[in-house]
C-alpha cells in the first residue's frame, strides 16, 4: 500500500513538472526542427510600413544614436572594469566547479534555491575537473555569440571564427547553411537543461541523439547549470553520464553556484534587478575577466533591425519567445551598450562583410 502511494506521488510530481513545460513543448513541436535548423525566411526587400518604423523608432532611436558613435577600444576602461569583476566575482578561478574549489565532502549551496544543498560525494567529485580551465590564462581575442535573429544575413561567421576563444549559448545550431553568418568554431558552449527535456526526452531515452547533436561542438567545454536548481542536477547528471558512456570528446563542466550568486549580487548593486541573469549576459561577464578584447554578436533583444526596421525573429534559428518573467533583455542590453560606448567591449549589429 505504501509503495503504491509512493508511486502515485511520484507520478503526480512528474505530471506537475511536465505541465510547466507543456507550453514550450507544444511551441517547439510546431515551430522548430530537431534534425535541421533552417534559417527563418526573410525577404530582403520586404516592404516595411512607415507606422512599423515609427513605432519601432520610439523604442530604438536612442540606442541607434548611441551605437552610431565612432567606436574605439579604451584599454584603461577595460582594465578597470575587468579588475572590478575579478574582485567581485572571481570568475577566472570560480566560474566552474573544480576539485580545487569544491573539495570532496563539502556542501554545494544551490544558486537558485539557497536552502537546498548537495554533498560532494566521490561520484560527483570524479566528474569535476582537477583545476580550473581558465586559471592563469588570458585569451587575446574572444567572441561571445548570442542567438539573436540579427545574425541572419550578417556575414559575421569568418569574423567570429577568427577569435582565439569563441563562446556560444544553449547549444545553438551550427548547420552548414548558417556558417556564413554565425561561424562554426566553438571553445565553450552552454546548455540549458530544458533543452534536454524538450529535445531528448529528459535523456531517459534519445541519449545517442543527444551525443550526436554535440558533434558540431567537437571537444569544446559544455557548461551546464548543474547546481542552480534541484531538477537541473538530475538532468545534467544524465547528460554527463551519456557523454561518458558514448565517448563524446566534448568536456562537460558545471557553473559554480557561488560564482552565479556573486555575479547576480554585483549587478543588483548596479541597479539591474531581474529574476535571473540571462546566459548570454553571464558569458559576457565571464569573457570580460578572461579576455583582453571581447566582441559580441547576436545581442539585440528587439524584433526589428536597427538599420532598416525589417522584422527579426527572436533567435537566428527559430522565433521562440523570450521568458520575460525571468529575464530583462532590454535592460541587460542597455548595460552592454554602455560598456560598448566606453570602449570596454564591442557590439556588432550590422553586416560584418561590409
Amino acid at each position: 500500500m505504501r509503495l503504491h502511494i509512493r508511486k502515485l506521488l511520484l507520478s503526480l510530481l512528474t505530471i506537475f513538472f511536465l505541465g510547466k513545460l507543456l507550453t514550450s513543448v507544444t511551441w517547439y513541436k510546431t515551430n522548430s526542427h530537431v534534425k535541421s535548423h533552417r534559417r527563418p525566411p526573410r525577404k530582403k526587400n520586404a516592404p516595411v510600413s512607415s507606422q512599423q518604423c515609427k513605432n519601432s523608432s520610439k523604442l530604438i532611436t536612442d540606442i541607434t544614436k548611441r551605437y552610431a558613435q565612432p567606436w574605439k577600444r579604451q584599454r584603461g576602461n577595460y582594465q578597470r572594469f575587468s579588475s572590478l569583476l575579478s574582485s567581485k566575482c572571481h570568475g577566472a578561478e570560480n566560474a566552474i566547479v573544480t576539485q580545487k574549489n569544491t573539495p570532496l565532502g563539502s556542501q554545494i549551496v544551490y544558486s537558485g534555491e539557497p536552502k537546498r544543498t548537495i554533498k560532494v560525494t566521490p561520484k560527483w567529485f570524479g566528474t569535476f575537473p582537477k583545476e580550473h580551465p581558465f586559471s592563469n590564462k588570458k585569451f587575446d581575442t574572444c567572441s561571445v555569440v548570442g542567438n539573436g535573429g540579427i545574425l541572419i544575413n550578417s556575414n559575421c561567421g569568418k569574423q567570429i571564427d577568427s577569435s582565439q576563444f569563441v563562446i556560444r549559448c544553449n547549444l545553438a545550431p551550427l548547420d552548414r547553411e548558417l556558417e556564413k553568418d554565425v561561424g562554426k568554431k566553438t571553445s565553450l558552449v552552454t546548455a540549458n537543461p530544458s533543452i534536454f527535456v524538450l529535445k531528448f526526452h529528459a535523456l531517459r531515452s534519445r541519449r545517442r541523439q543527444f551525443v550526436d547533436s554535440l558533434r558540431r561542438f567537437k571537444d569544446s567545454m559544455l557548461l551546464m547549470p548543474t547546481f542552480s536548481y534541484g531538477l537541473n542536477t538530475h538532468l545534467c547528471q544524465r547528460a554527463i553520464q551519456a557523454i561518458k558512456d558514448l565517448s563524446s570528446p566534448i568536456r562537460p563542466v558545471s557553473f559554480n553556484p557561488q560564482y552565479l550568486r556573486s555575479l547576480s549580487a554585483h549587478w543588483r548593486s548596479q541597479g539591474l534587478r531581474e529574476a535571473r541573469l540571462s546566459t548570454g549576459f553571464m558569458m559576457v561577464n565571464l569573457a570580460l575577466e578572461l579576455c583582453n578584447s571581447v566582441d559580441l554578436y547576436g545581442f539585440w533583444p528587439f524584433s526589428v533591425h536597427p538599420q532598416d526596421c525589417h522584422h527579426l525573429t527572436n533567435h537566428y534559428y527559430d522565433n521562440m519567445p523570450v521568458r520575460k518573467r525571468l529575464h530583462a533583455m532590454p535592460a541587460e542590453f542597455d548595460r552592454l551598450l554602455k560598456l560598448h560606448s566606453q570602449g570596454i567591449l564591442r557590439i556588432h549589429l550590422g553586416d560584418c562583410g561590409q
